[in-house]
């Protein structure tokens, strides 16, 4: 009996990455529909007459219900009072029904010339869909990392998180690569119905996992029971959320996360244009090259996450990321290079520092707070995150119509001078926070520099 209660489930390598895998492809899903509408601009304009700032209130709507109505807090402090296996079902329900939302103004309401609050129905409609996408994507993001941290507690947590990083990256390439070939070929709604299919599944999938997970949590109740402790791991009080708040390794954590990830995904959704305007790259394979940061990704994310897992240096590949992503952001800016081989060679880099941050970045709060904090933490940092989400590509989509238009015989090209320096500013900024990060670290002593995989 005793040798049964020391072996459970996350002791055996083959389920707890069994069991990754089956939440990964969830995630995986999720990040399908996230990006694949970003290469179908052009087409939104030309189809259904979509322009520049309703594209930007569509990417940013992602976050909108996260920011204005604390959704991602509010699924972070359920998340920490119910558990993982609640928080997961509700926030997969939530995706599937948002997408279903936006394919539904994607198809009956295209050509529909009535306004909700002076946004054309379609435009609208696309938007709501997408923020309640927004706020099961998120909150099933949070799940999923606290989902790590439990199951790979001890073991190797950051090499975990950058398989599922990595795994995601191929749902997000297979959004940029099949977009525009998918929608040219049977519509544009295809793609985003090709991701409600997979969100179902996805659904599916942690309705699985959620029995594997019961049946840990048994196994953890009793060996509590046998050592004489108490299992603390999903308790959760109200003043855990000051504890957090307090921390400085929190803020610089939450800072560095919205100012990286604001110059990552908000570019991403208007890489594609900017491929082919500037770089004449052929729109078939234009979303291909704006994906290479989430190929990149694919395979370099758990290869930094073993390297963290062995050797530690947290705080300093974070710097090194964010250096990174300064270079790339102020080459793009220069208006005199027009070569698409530079634009792709970019991408790649780009992928690289898109592989180096959140290795780093995402098992370094599982050091700094307690397990039963987690997920609340998450989440705050995810709501700081969605602040840069929802205003980035709004402000971009904005500049691009009122300052970088141009429209010839009745053709409207961009220049995207101006947005890729704001790109450039943001991600300065971001390279000053990890230093901060960085000194935090000494001073207080998280611990970030240190290799998760104890010797």
């Amino acid at each position: 009996m005793t040798e049964q209660l020391k072996q459970k489930l996350c002791d055996s390598k083959g389920t707890r990455w069994g069991a990754l895998m089956i939440v990964a492809f969830t995630m995986m899903a999720a990040y399908y529909v996230n990006d694949v509408v970003a290469p179908l601009k052009t087409m939104l304009e030309q189809e259904q007459s979509w322009n520049s700032s309703d594209f930007g209130l569509f990417t940013g709507a992602y976050s909108f219900l996260n920011v204005f109505l604390l959704m991602l807090i509010w699924g972070g402090l359920i998340l920490d009072r119910f558990g993982i296996r609640f928080t997961g079902k509700l926030a997969t329900i939530l995706m599937v029904g948002g997408t279903a939302l936006e394919y539904y103004a994607l198809t009956a309401l295209a050509g529909n010339e009535s306004t909700i609050m002076g946004y054309k129905v379609g435009v609208f409609v696309a938007s709501a869909g997408y923020s309640i996408f927004g706020v099961g994507a998120e909150v099933a993001g949070i799940t999923t990392t606290k989902i790590i941290a439990k199951w790979f507690k001890g073991k190797e947590l950051a090499t975990a998180m950058g398989v599922q990083v990595a795994l995601a990256r191929i749902g997000s390439q297979a959004g940029y690569a099949v977009s525009i070939p998918m929608a040219r070929a049977l519509g544009l709604p295809a793609p985003v119905l090709l991701g409600l299919a997979l969100l179902v599944g996805g659904m599916i999938a942690f309705f699985v996992f959620s029995v594997l997970d019961k049946k840990l949590d048994k196994q953890l109740k009793a060996e509590a029971i046998e050592q004489g402790t108490e299992d603390d791991s999903e308790k959760f009080s109200f003043a855990d959320v000051k504890n957090i708040l307090v921390n400085p390794g929190f803020w610089l954590i939450a800072l560095l996360c919205v100012l990286f990830y604001s110059c990552v995904f908000p570019f991403q959704k208007f890489a594609s244009e900017l491929m082919i305007t500037k770089y004449g790259v052929d729109e078939y394979i234009a979303g291909t090259f704006a994906g290479l940061p989430a190929l990149g990704a694919l395979f370099l994310t758990p290869i930094f996450g073993g390297v963290i897992d062995k050797y530690g240096k947290s705080a300093s590949i974070m710097m090194l990321g964010s250096a990174m992503l300064i270079g790339v952001h102020l080459v793009y800016a220069l208006p005199f290079i027009h070569y698409w081989l530079v634009a792709i060679l970019l991408m790649i880099v780009l992928g690289i520092a898109f592989s180096l941050v959140p290795s780093a970045m995402w098992p370094a709060v599982a050091k700094i707070f307690p397990v039963h904090q987690l997920g609340t933490a998450y989440a705050l940092i995810f709501f700081i995150q969605n602040i840069g989400l929802f205003s980035v590509p709004v402000l971009i989509g904005s500049v691009l119509d009122n300052y970088c238009k141009t429209e010839v015989d009745g053709v409207v090209t961009y220049d995207y001078t101006l947005p890729m320096c704001i790109f450039t500013g943001i991600a300065c900024l971001s390279l000053v926070v990890a230093f901060l990060l960085k000194r935090a670290n000494r001073k207080y002593g998280y611990g970030l520099e240190e290799a998760n995989i104890k010797r």
